[in-house]
């Protein structure tokens, strides 16, 4: 096996086991907030780091996009395999709420096979990368809409400005 695959494996390999007992040291800090609450602390986590990632990635900006349908890079695997961890470590972890979502197993699933794909072709990692930064640039922004209801800022201007920033992020 290649060096870089080695590498990747052991990205996603470490990556779910680190999401898995981050879930559970976090379950245990906020044990007075619900499963959904400290799942949605992790998503955020993930977000912000997979948008910073990506960002990173963009080998030229002149065409964030470019090369198109190329082999990724190192760091667009990273990024990638980054994603992946945690996309399967959340399909698992959800399966173990109290209320089981199709559409959210349905997404995971996409994802994970674009991962997958994307990782096993080496091929168009630059269209990966870019979709996995317009996908979570703005969750961050609808998870604390839903982290601030929980402990208690629901219908304030904080919990407005998280609205705001969403809708403006999907229309920008």
């Amino acid at each position: 096996m290649e060096e870089e695959q080695i590498r990747v494996i052991k990205i996603i390999v470490i990556g779910v086991i680190s999401w898995g007992v981050t879930f559970i040291l976090t379950r245990k800090l906020f044990s007075g907030y619900s499963f959904d609450f400290c799942n949605r602390l992790l998503s955020t986590v993930h977000a912000t780091i997979a948008v910073t990632l990506a960002t990173l990635s963009v080998q030229d900006w002149s065409c964030p996009v470019c090369p198109r349908a190329s082999k990724p890079s190192p760091q667009q695997m990273d990024t990638m395999a980054f994603s992946l961890s945690y996309m399967i470590y959340d399909l698992i972890c959800c399966q173990f709420d109290q209320v089981i979502s199709i559409d959210n197993a349905v997404h995971h699933f996409v994802s994970i096979l674009g991962f997958v794909a994307g990782l096993a072709y080496q091929k168009s990692g630059s269209e990966i990368v870019a979709t996995l930064w317009i996908a979570e640039v703005s969750s961050p922004f609808y998870h604390l809409r839903e982290i601030l209801k929980e402990i208690g800022y629901r219908d304030t201007n904080l919990n407005l400005a998280a609205d705001v920033s969403i809708y403006i992020l999907k229309y920008f």
